[in-house]
């Protein structure tokens, strides 16, 4: 269940916009608390909620779900992860038009990971091969299905229309990796795979975990330089325990912080724990806005109030 406290119902201000990210339930038993939840964080005014999706697409039915519980019980935008590998060109195209229909108009863009049973370098990755060519086929499916819109032209007579080229925005975001990618070469690669990300209609970018400001800091700034235009938002999970701590760190690939990881270990208590995940949370998110990171995204884990805490702890 939610641990959030009653204030946050309040609308919060930390100053830039920030977002969520939670997870579909992993079983009907599950999905009332997450929509609870995700009220809870509604209330709190984010920029959007993404929902992720599960490897090989094992979770589209319950991310649809839940994107459609945003759509249809809050005011904020859904932004609905989707994947591509080992997808047929004509199975992503259809996915993407569900979500489309459904009415969701924010996504995030990713390739996926291997298959089970298979390894990186193996040909499992379908006809699309990378989230640049599932952003330019979002965009192209938008295209088909709104090929024009009629505009109003009230100088002409009243209830006058016009066709108009201009179709609904689409919101695409992607993938960013401060640390490097786990298959990239160089900083430099994950900087060009960026700008092709962007140059294919990404319009912005979301980081993988991180522990240490510099490492976001750094990255932006090399990625301004090299001409990425769209804003990079920093990703921040509130590790409130040793065991999520060491989770992450499998699931991310991220090097041990390990003076997070001695004041969790030593800390006797959960309630203790939870302290130092959140301060730490906060302490990580002013300094990227003091760095100029345009934005927060919160990994929620599905609680709403670690992450909820830390944007008390970040009001202007």
């Amino acid at each position: 269940m939610s641990n959030a406290s009653p204030s946050s119902s309040l609308e919060l201000n930390i100053g830039v916009p920030f977002s969520f990210e939670v997870y579909p339930p992993r079983n009907p038993e599950l999905r009332d608390a997450l929509h609870a939840t995700i009220l809870e964080l509604a209330a709190s005014g984010p920029d959007f909620i993404s929902v992720t999706y599960g490897a090989g697409g094992s979770s589209r039915d319950a991310t649809l779900d839940c994107v459609k519980f945003i759509l249809e019980n809050t005011d904020v935008e859904p932004m609905a992860h989707l994947t591509c590998v080992a997808e047929s060109y004509q199975g992503a195209n259809e996915l993407v038009r569900t979500f489309l229909d459904a009415g969701v108009r924010s996504f995030l863009a990713l390739r996926g990971d291997p298959p089970q049973g298979t390894q990186e370098g193996e040909d499992f990755l379908g006809d699309l091969g990378s989230a640049a060519e599932l952003t330019q086929l979002i965009h192209r499916v938008q295209a088909e299905r709104e090929p024009f819109v009629f505009v109003e032209e009230p100088r002409w007579h009243a209830g006058a229309t016009r066709l108009s080229q201009k179709r609904e925005f689409v919101r695409i975001g992607v993938a960013a990796f401060p640390n490097g990618h786990p298959q990239s070469r160089s900083k430099t690669q994950d900087i060009d795979v960026l700008l092709a990300k962007e140059a294919a209609g990404a319009n912005l970018a979301i980081t993988q975990l991180f522990f240490h400001a510099d490492d976001y800091l750094s990255f932006a700034q090399k990625a301004k330089e090299a001409g990425l235009s769209m804003p990079i938002i920093p990703g921040i999970m509130p590790v409130i325990s040793p065991g999520r701590l060491r989770r992450m760190i499998e699931i991310s690939g991220e090097d041990m912080p390990s003076d997070l990881e001695i004041a969790l270990e030593i800390e006797p208590t959960v309630e203790g724990q939870r302290e130092i995940g959140v301060e730490h949370a906060a302490n990580l998110a002013r300094e990227l806005m003091a760095g100029g990171a345009p934005g927060i995204h919160l990994y929620a884990f599905n609680q709403s109030g670690p992450v909820l805490d830390v944007l008390r702890r970040l009001e202007a």
